[in-house]
């Protein structure tokens, strides 16, 4: 394993390794092949999704059942399966591209796509035995049978390893019987097989188990659900009694459950967030587009501040979220193909390389999920009466947005993931957190340098900055860590606001390296609207580092420790020259709305 931890840096040591702008992956990087998959996948979204909305809407569930048919025949179904079981074995990034571009459209076919190549096929791929494999793996992928993943209970939802759903085993040992209930099951209605988890006698930890839906074999659905969003993603829950599963449907071995479980969701959190990609698209265009359309006071909306600022705003998360997505995305897949030339089978060689970016993984599924909601609810301000209206998109992209801070974990949980998984790795000398951190307070005390830098290169000063970010959260966790040790998962507020900290981090530093990568080839002429929403994202993400800081600061420290903190702070979030952050807004606003569209 030497060679994979020389070339590959490993999740969270963003945090202390400075990352240089010719080694990210970014959109701009895209292959011809993944050009062209992408604009076969935009042509499915754009005739089969986004032209028949009202269908979508209407709860029209036999509708997006056969969207689903019709991905499958496409293979868009299939891009992560290994090509052994029928699938296209295409790398993680491609799968976070089909997924971005097939999303945007409609939250109920997004939901039901991700839940099936997500939650509903992966657990098999990964963990499952050749057999199983052979035997359900190539019907998932080509759209054949659909797959559903029931985790949740009606008294387990983030705790999920609390479920009651009972499993025991035959007395002559070739069966399990399976006997409990699950709640908010996507794809029950018409999928052919479930992952179920559940509990073996009184095992600690739950078990999986693959279950072909056999209404004859004690299953039962309820109704569907009435949903705030994402209305035609067919969501019920399922009620097993008594149901027979032969022992060698169980998944992986007995008690590896939470495992699996937990596995599951760190691509999912990925994934979702690539999922709420397009989705901002699609909203800033039609804000866009409305906005040059609707003319009050004699001329266009967009000529007027307000708009323009929406506007802009809304162009420059799309763009971060983009940026952290993507990279992350390869560095996922070249950790995968790194374990792969070191000689570990493609399911070992996945799950590590996936489990290794954890943390970017919370980080993203959170940021993303949380700007498509902003996105689309300045969107629906933009379209003003209209937006609340159903005959604009904007109302039915505001609720289906809601749903992704929920699922793959809420959001709350994963900022404290984010932050616990960092601990964790420091703590197994993954990422060395501690040495840097002793570091910064050796800097507190020192004498500060009052020499003004040559910024005269273009990020010189916002990269520096972003360096002294990373202080500001090294300061505060690593005295979070010194005070409470062990204890810190239950200082859940702190854990938020260094979980906060450590996102805008993530989101800056990959939205400027990649349009320092893109200025290296196209020129500053030619970037200069993603050179201003570079350092838009950046103001704004200090503003933030700054204010969860000091909460965090405030609420462990006082004294001489605290004023010395907060004195450190407001060192590390100082800007040289403060960005004309209006003229920012201008320049990106006016690129949107010539081009009539989000066109980065």
């Amino acid at each position: 394993m030497e060679t994979i931890e020389k070339n590959v840096t490993r999740g969270g040591q963003f945090l202390v390794k400075e990352t240089k702008a010719q080694d990210i992956f970014t959109p701009e990087d895209f292959t011809e092949e993944q050009l062209m998959m992408r604009d076969s996948v935009k042509e499915f979204t754009d005739k089969e999704l986004w032209a028949h909305k009202d269908k979508f809407e209407h709860k029209d569930y036999a509708y997006t059942e056969a969207s689903m048919r019709k991905a499958g025949e496409m293979g868009f179904l299939s891009v992560a399966v290994p090509e052994a079981y029928g699938g296209m074995g295409l790398g993680f990034v491609d799968t976070a591209l089909v997924c971005d571009y097939i999303s945007g459209a409609t939250g109920s076919f997004s939901t039901a796509f991700g839940a099936h190549t997500g939650i509903g096929t992966m657990p098999i791929t990964l963990y499952g035995t050749e057999e199983q494999k052979l035997k359900y793996v190539p019907k998932l992928a080509s759209g054949e049978w659909f797959g559903a993943y029931c985790l949740t209970e009606p008294g387990a939802g983030s705790d999920a390893n609390s479920g009651k759903t009972k499993a025991v085993l035959s007395e002559d040992g070739k069966y399990y019987s399976i006997t409990g209930a699950k709640m908010w099951i996507s794809n029950a209605g018409f999928c052919s097989v479930f992952i179920v988890f559940a509990r073996i006698e009184n095992d600690k930890n739950i078990t999986g188990f693959i279950v072909e839906n056999d209404p004859s074999n004690g299953i039962t659905l309820g109704e569907e659900e009435h949903k705030l969003g994402i209305r035609a993603s067919s969501t019920r829950q399922v009620f097993f009694n008594e149901t027979k599963v032969p022992v060698e449907n169980m998944l992986s071995e007995r008690g590896n459950g939470f495992k699996i479980a937990m596995n599951a969701l760190n691509v999912g959190r990925i994934k979702l967030a690539a999922a709420c990609l397009d989705a901002q698209r699609r909203i800033t265009t039609e804000a866009t587009k409305y906005a040059n359309e609707r003319i009050q006071f004699n001329t266009s909306i967009s000529n007027f501040g307000a708009i323009r600022s929406k506007l802009a705003q809304m162009a420059t998360s799309c763009y971060a979220g983009e940026s952290g997505v993507y990279r992350a995305a390869h560095d996922i897949q070249e950790r995968i193909a790194a374990r792969e030339a070191a000689g570990e089978s493609h399911q070992d060689a996945e799950l590590k390389g996936v489990e290794e970016y954890a943390i970017e993984c919370s980080i993203l599924k959170v940021a993303v999920s949380e700007d498509v909601q902003h996105c689309s609810d300045e969107g629906i301000q933009i379209f003003g009466g209209m937006g609340f209206s159903e005959e604009t998109p904007m109302e039915s992209a505001w609720r289906d947005a809601r749903i992704s801070r929920i699922y793959e974990g809420t959001n709350e949980i994963n900022r404290m993931l984010a932050v616990g998984m960092l601990v964790k790795k420091a703590m197994k000398g993954h990422v060395d957190l501690l040495g840097p951190a002793m570091k910064v307070q050796e800097e507190l005390m020192g004498i500060p340098d009052f020499e003004t830098p040559d910024y005269s290169v273009l990020f010189s000063e916002e990269k520096e900055l972003i360096g002294k970010l990373k202080k500001s959260f090294l300061m505060v966790a690593g005295a979070a860590v010194q005070k409470y040790g062990p204890d810190l998962d239950s200082h859940q507020q702190l854990l938020m606001a260094a979980a906060d900290m450590l996102i805008e981090i993530y989101l800056a530093e990959s939205t400027v390296l990649r349009t320092e990568k893109m200025v290296a080839t196209k020129g500053e002429a030619a970037c200069e609207a993603q050179i201003a929403m570079a350092k838009l994202y950046l103001y704004n993400a200090v503003d933030t580092i700054a204010q969860k800081g000091r909460e965090g600061i405030a609420s462990f420290s006082e004294g001489d420790e605290q004023r010395m903190m907060l004195m450190g702070l407001r060192r590390f979030t100082k800007y040289q020259n403060l960005p004309n952050v209006v003229a920012l807004r201008e320049t990106i606003a006016a690129k949107v709305i010539a081009d009539n569209a989000y066109t980065f």
